[in-house]
This record gives structure tokens, sequence and C-alpha cells, in this order.
């Protein structure tokens, strides 16, 4: 008798925590990049909101994408919910840290990318080890 292996991507709130813990290390990993690139190399900060954007916006598509991938259901809705998510974490990080609360172009920006990462992750080629 064989036992069925239970993954973290069975459970919708363990993948949901999962996919948001993803996204949030996909852009603080991406921000400490950019700004080392700001500080070596282009020593200007003309550039710096335009790169915490594409920062949110490449942690919001790569956790939705990876959620969409093992989850194989509800792209647009889940990533939608996990770029909402990640707002909600910046919205009281902002607010706890510096006071401050986090705009509306930044709910946007995450909801957007997140919905296009889970259509595309769902959309993709499934991994050969799910399919036991």
């Amino acid at each position: 008798m064989s036992r069925k292996q239970r993954y973290v991507w069975s459970s919708g709130i363990l993948s949901m925590c999962a996919a948001v813990l993803i996204g949030i290390s996909c852009s603080a990993a991406s921000v400490a990049l950019f700004s080392c690139l700001i500080a070596f190399v282009l020593k200007d900060m003309g550039l710096a909101g335009m790169l915490a954007g594409f920062s949110l916006a490449a942690g919001a598509y790569t956790g939705s994408y990876i959620r969409g991938k093992y989850r194989r259901n509800y792209g647009m809705a889940g990533g939608i919910l996990c770029g909402l998510i990640m707002y909600a974490l910046i919205l009281v990080c902002g607010h706890v840290f510096i006071g401050e609360f986090a705009g509306i172009k930044k709910l946007l920006l995450l909801a957007f990318f997140g919905a296009a990462g889970g259509v595309a992750g769902v959309n993709s080629k499934r991994p050969r080890y799910l399919y036991q």
C-alpha cells in the first residue's frame, strides 16, 4: 500500500503563504540588487522609484507564477489574492516603520502582475513529479 505524499501546494492557505513568502523574498532580493547597482554604478537616485516598482512587479509575478504552476487552478484569482496580501504586508510594514501608507499605484501594480503570473503559471507545463 502506497502513501500519498502531501505537498505544501495541496493546501490553499499554505500555498498562498508560500507564494507570498516567495514573492516578498524575490522583491527583497531584487531591491538589494538594484540598490547596489544604484550605489556603485549609477550613483544617481533618479531611477530608484522605477527600479523599486520593477522589484515589486517581479516579486508579485514570481510568487503567483509558482503558486499557479503547482496549484493548477484559479490562476487569476489566486494571483490577485497573492498581490493583495503582499500589498497588505507592505502597507502594515510601511505604517509601522515609516509612518506612511502605501499608495494605490502599488496595489494596482501588485494585483496586475500577480494576476499575470497566476495565469502564466496555470497555463505552463506541470512539473513531472506532480503527475503521481
